[in-house]
């Protein structure tokens, strides 16, 4: 009987494996619109809307919304 060759297998570099390309595609995708979307929001910034209360019962609201951005409550009139 003849004994078996052995089969070579030339060694190849690892970008032409399929799976390095699928397993990389995404976490480089990721990154990608992470930066997209840090370009939009830096570009686009929301604006600060400074609204007076039109009525009495929106008051305590506004005072409230004021004092967590600030972190001081409007002095109140005696």
């Amino acid at each position: 009987m003849n004994a078996p060759q052995p089969i070579s297998n030339p060694k190849q570099p690892w970008y032409r494996f399929r799976m390095v390309w699928l397993v990389l595609a995404f976490p480089i995708a990721a990154v990608v619109m992470g930066i997209g979307t840090v370009i939009i929001a830096v570009r686009n910034p929301d604006p600060v809307l400074r609204v007076a209360p039109q009525a009495a019962e929106e008051t305590p609201a506004v005072e409230g919304r004021n004092h967590a951005a600030t972190g001081a409550k409007k002095a109140s009139a005696p």
